[in-house]
């Protein structure tokens, strides 16, 4: 009885004292839980309340450094900019700034060019970046990319550069001209012969101011504003008629597969080979221009009595159906350098040429300019010695198409005018092939075969 009783003494001891052991061991573990570690000093709660609110809607690149230069916020535009790399600031300028506004508390501001991320052709990224401290241990870093609109304002002083140079050309000219005919006011056919070339160089300075004014509107204006449903055969005949003039005097012979106005060749011998009806959605003055812009091109660039041709037709594409309006010439070509910049403002591939035809390189600028504002493009194939061929690719204006097909049909047509209809747009023409010979080089690909005499573009 005794030895029972001591035995469930011994035991009852042994449960309170465990009991009292594990007690203490879950409050000593939640005491460890509960204090600070190392690396908690260092992470969001460190952060000021709302600062972490604000970096997030900045637009600028924000990156938080401690007291130990680790970075403790940074937005995903600081990664991207390769700023922050294995948590540290990567840019030896910026780390030293935030080190030295640390210690005297002061805002500093510096513009810096960074090598930019992924690329081996040595541009630079140009950057603003401004430290400030944030609260008694934090440092705040903010860069601004300003690599955009440094490169603006290039082309900006190029531009005026450019417009400056052009301008003094025609006055520099008329200023002589003028003196010339004061010195031979004597020889009436020196006169007649200094006015006629007063008269060019005018007429070159008119075109100059205009198209610097036409360029100016179509990067300004919202042309959708006053978009209406354009006929393309119509822009085409416009077109062709703002050069009928030049044309003529070159013996060259103006091809459309669009419907033939008076005086103009129509491909297949007169018979309509393109689409009908076809329609374009946009600013009609603006698109005459462009388009009146490639002829005219193609016209001045072609040698005498060759043929340009002019071709319209509708195109599938994921996001709705295109038009494309292509123009092709017989002339000089474009070298594979030239290409690249010939949409450039003031840039000609033959300044010679240019100058003697009263270009003003500002054309394909603004052929440019209305195709992208018109949510369309502008391509360019060419070879040397061969041709070119400008693409305009537009919407194509739907809402006309279908109140052009109800206005053919009638009610109980409906169905088979939109049958036609789809069967137009799964149509294409075809380029004649040029008539190589066999010492010819082989011609570079493209969707439209460059113009051979005496074949006509359908």
């Amino acid at each position: 009885m005794d030895v029972n009783a001591a035995v469930a003494a011994a035991a009852a001891i042994a449960g309170t004292v465990t009991g009292v052991i594990a007690m203490l061991a879950f409050r000593w573990s939640e005491r460890d839980q509960k204090r600070p570690t190392r690396t908690s000093l260092h992470t969001d709660p460190m952060l000021p309340p709302g600062v972490d609110t604000v970096l997030s809607v900045l637009r600028s690149s924000a990156v938080v450094l401690d007291e130990a230069d680790a970075v403790v916020k940074a937005s995903s535009a600081a990664y991207a900019l390769g700023l922050v790399r294995g948590g540290r600031l990567a840019v030896e300028p910026m780390l030293q700034m935030a080190r030295d506004t640390r210690r005297d508390g002061e805002i500093r501001q510096v513009e810096l060019d960074l090598p930019r991320r992924g690329t081996g052709r040595g541009e630079a990224l140009a950057v603003s970046a401004r430290v400030a401290p944030l609260g008694s241990r934090l440092v705040l870093l903010l860069v601004e990319d300003l690599t955009e609109a440094r490169r603006i304002e290039a082309v900006r002083r190029d531009f005026v550069a450019n417009v400056s140079h052009e301008l003094k050309t025609p006055v520099g000219a008329l200023s002589l001209l003028s003196e010339a005919v004061m010195d031979a006011s004597d020889d009436p056919e020196a006169v007649q012969r200094f006015a006629g070339r007063m008269q060019i160089e005018a007429t070159r300075l008119t075109n100059l101011v205009q198209e610097l004014i036409d360029l100016s509107r179509v990067q300004n204006d919202d042309p959708l504003e006053d978009a209406e449903p354009v006929r393309v055969d119509e822009l085409v005949a416009e077109a062709v008629d703002r050069c009928r003039h030049q044309a003529g005097t070159k013996q060259i012979t103006m091809a459309t597969n669009t419907g033939a106005p008076e005086g103009l060749e129509q491909g297949g011998g007169g018979r309509q080979v393109g689409p009908a009806d076809l329609h374009v959605w946009g600013n009609r003055g603006q698109l005459a221009a462009a388009l009146g812009n490639l002829v005219e091109n193609a016209v001045n660039y072609s040698p005498a009595r060759t043929r340009v041709g002019i071709a319209a037709r509708r195109v599938t594409a994921p996001g709705g159906d295109l038009i494309e309006i292509a123009v092709t010439d017989q002339g000089i070509g474009i070298s594979e350098k030239d290409k690249e910049r010939v949409f450039e403002r003031f840039y000609r591939v033959d300044p010679a040429r240019s100058r003697a035809t009263g270009g003003t390189g500002l054309g394909l600028a603004i052929v440019k300019h209305v195709a992208a504002s018109h949510g369309g493009e502008v391509t360019v194939w060419s070879a040397e010695g061969q041709g070119s061929t400008f693409t305009l690719r537009l919407p194509e204006a739907g809402a006309a198409r279908d109140r052009a097909a109800q206005r053919h049909t009638g009610p109980g047509d409906e169905a088979e005018a939109a049958d036609g209809a789809d069967g137009h747009a799964g149509s294409s023409w075809s380029s004649p092939s040029p008539a190589a010979s066999p010492s010819s080089p082989a011609a570079p690909s493209s969707p439209y075969a460059s113009l051979p005499a005496p074949e006509v573009l359908p």
